[in-house]
């Protein structure tokens, strides 16, 4: 976890929008946070950063000023937070530069390219003291949050095992795969919820390969500290298979005297436990609350949950997850930078 920053005064936050760019054709700058942004009465945008055509479109539609290099509009642009959503590989270089230059950051998915990349971001982060919130906004679905505190009191006992789903229907497979595009999700969710580091990582591909050949779906199954173990499924539907947009999000936890099972996608999630079973409905809106930590953390000089250290301990899990799917053996996960081993 990074320290508290400084807090600021009651002004709203000025935003530089750096970057309209992701895995594949991915702009969650336009389609995720501008309009979280915009729509937070504790924000307004400042200026926008890029040379991607939504860039000057957004800058026009905002009428704010239009930089077209990212470097620059971060050392000149009068900014408290820095959105950074340049492409995944300059995504490092970016948020670096940005902490250093005095500024809080909120950081697309993946945060980096890997362990050595993010750990740089969180070494940043931490010298300069500001916040950097990586995009982790399913840990914010209403279920899932109530899901934590479930957890955390004790309504299963102590938690052993997770099974998670996480299937997106439709859209376009991204060509770096899917385990890089969705699997931040469920594995920070899954850490989320057991507070225990993972160990070890078995990662298998599963149907049919994406039209660029890489994975569509993939099963992990991890080890954490104190003998808990999960299950992640995570990916692409095939075409046919869900409606396109359609999200399965599932998490059933098994404690030590009860179960938890959440539909993170529905109306509600079920805690069925020695004392019977009770439904505990929810409302939605995932990337509003993501938006509005960053604000609750910077405005008050906290460490925002989550920080770039969560981003941290899911990219070890996915360079191990990576590692594995190469040897086919599990994969220890690393405590530092170096890389993931497989286990003979």
């Amino acid at each position: 976890m990074t320290g508290p920053a400084p807090a600021v005064s009651a002004r709203p936050l000025r935003v530089l929008l750096a970057g309209f760019s992701g895995l594949g054709r991915q702009d969650h700058q336009t389609d995720m946070y501008l309009p979280a942004f915009t729509a937070h009465p504790g924000f307004e945008i400042a200026a926008v950063a890029g040379d991607e055509p939504q860039a000057r479109s957004a800058a026009e539609r905002l009428a704010v000023p239009l930089v077209a290099d990212v470097a620059t509009a971060v050392a000149t642009v009068e900014a408290d937070v820095v959105s950074v959503c340049v492409r995944p590989d300059e995504r490092a270089e970016a948020a670096v530069r940005a902490l250093e230059n005095g500024r809080h950051v909120l950081l697309d998915k993946p945060a980096a390219t890997g362990v050595r990349d993010t750990a740089a971001i969180a070494a940043a982060a931490s010298a300069a003291g500001r916040v950097c919130v990586p995009a982790h906004h399913q840990r914010f679905a209403p279920g899932v949050r109530a899901a934590r505190a479930a957890v955390a009191g004790g309504r299963v006992g102590l938690p052993w095992n997770i099974q998670t789903d996480f299937l997106v229907g439709g859209g376009d497979p991204v060509p770096e795969g899917e385990l890089v595009n969705f699997a931040v999700y469920p594995v920070d969710i899954v850490l989320a919820l057991t507070g225990q580091p993972v160990r070890r990582v078995h990662a298998l591909t599963a149907g049919a390969p994406g039209p660029s050949g890489a994975e569509r779906t993939a099963v992990l199954m991890l080890d954490h500290a104190h003998g808990v173990t999960s299950t992640i499924v995570v990916g692409r539907a095939a075409e046919g298979i869900a409606a396109p947009g359609a999200v399965f999000h599932r998490h059933r936890v098994s404690g030590s005297s009860g179960v938890l099972v959440v539909d993170a996608a529905g109306p509600a999630l079920t805690v069925r436990g020695t004392a019977g079973s009770r439904a505990l409905p929810f409302d939605r809106g995932t990337v509003p609350a993501l938006v509005a930590e960053l604000h609750a953390a910077v405005t008050e000089g906290r460490p925002a949950d989550p920080d770039i250290g969560d981003a941290l301990a899911v990219a070890r899990v996915l360079d191990a997850a990576r590692a594995s799917l190469r040897s086919g053996l599990p994969a220890d996960v690393a405590a530092d930078s170096a890389a993931p081993a497989p286990v003979a």
